[in-house]
């Protein structure tokens, strides 16, 4: 005799399964002092006392997992209304190994989040320090938990998504050079790359930016005419891809 779904529901004991939490962490980057930045608090309370961490906590029964990650997003950054949502942010991937949290089975749904000039952290109530940590110093530090891995994952997702996407542009503000637009990418991979053929390139694909018909209000630092401004085009995929120099060599 089959049981219908109220009845099913009145009787499902949820006690009889194994607890499991699920935590949204968040790794969040922007460019501060031409250097790509990563958001990290030091943890106040145990596991990990001490010890630098990604912003993140438990999800809440009423939020869903977006709604969790900019919630502690903003606890961290100050930032709030109509700037969070300008912010990017998607999911990353999921963390689940059995130990991976000492206090009992957690899976952890992390997001990576980019955003230009994002304020100064501010620690949170569970935190004693929130800081923005040059890219270039985390070897340095020991990250609590399984973070360095999801650090490494959300670095390597970045840097591959400004080859096929447009998502250098969200660094940026609304108005842009091209000259600007290659610092993120500079900045981002971490290589130098040729002015000239850089332009090129990106004028090349189609949708990724589009002129704003104005113009700098002055020359570069070493004079010259005045750059042209950009805006972000309607593209969502680039075609063809801007590939890291590395990636270049392995395709020719």
């Amino acid at each position: 005799m089959s049981v219908n779904e109220q009845d099913f529901l009145a009787a499902y004991d949820p006690h009889a399964y194994p607890a499991v939490a699920v935590t949204a962490d968040v790794v969040a980057l922007t460019i501060r002092d031409d250097a790509l930045h990563l958001l990290l608090i030091r943890r106040a309370e145990p596991p990990y006392a001490g010890h630098w961490a990604l912003p993140g906590g438990f999800v809440r029964p009423d939020e869903d997992l977006a709604t969790a990650a900019r919630r502690e997003l903003a606890e961290e950054t100050g930032l709030g209304g109509e700037r969070l949502r300008r912010v990017h942010v998607e999911q990353l991937a999921s963390y689940g190994a059995p130990e991976r949290d000492p206090r009992m089975r957690i899976v952890s749904v992390a997001h990576l989040a980019f955003a230009p000039d994002l304020p100064d952290a501010t620690a949170g109530s569970d935190a004693d320090e929130a800081d923005w940590v040059p890219v270039a110093e985390l070897p340095g530090r020991e990250l609590a938990f399984d973070h360095r891995r999801i650090v490494d994952d959300g670095l390597e997702r970045a840097r591959s998504k400004l080859e096929y996407t447009p998502l250098a542009t969200r660094f940026l503000a609304p108005e842009f050079t091209v000259g600007e637009l290659r610092a993120v990418y500079e900045t981002v991979w971490g290589h130098p790359l040729h002015a000239g053929n850089f332009h090129r390139k990106v004028l090349s694909v189609p949708g990724f930016v589009e002129s704003t018909g104005a113009n700098t209000e002055r020359g570069g630092t070493r004079g010259g005419p005045r750059a042209r401004l950009y805006r972000a085009g309607d593209a969502r995929l680039l075609h063809p891809a801007l590939l890291r120099p590395a990636r270049e060599e392995t395709v020719r």
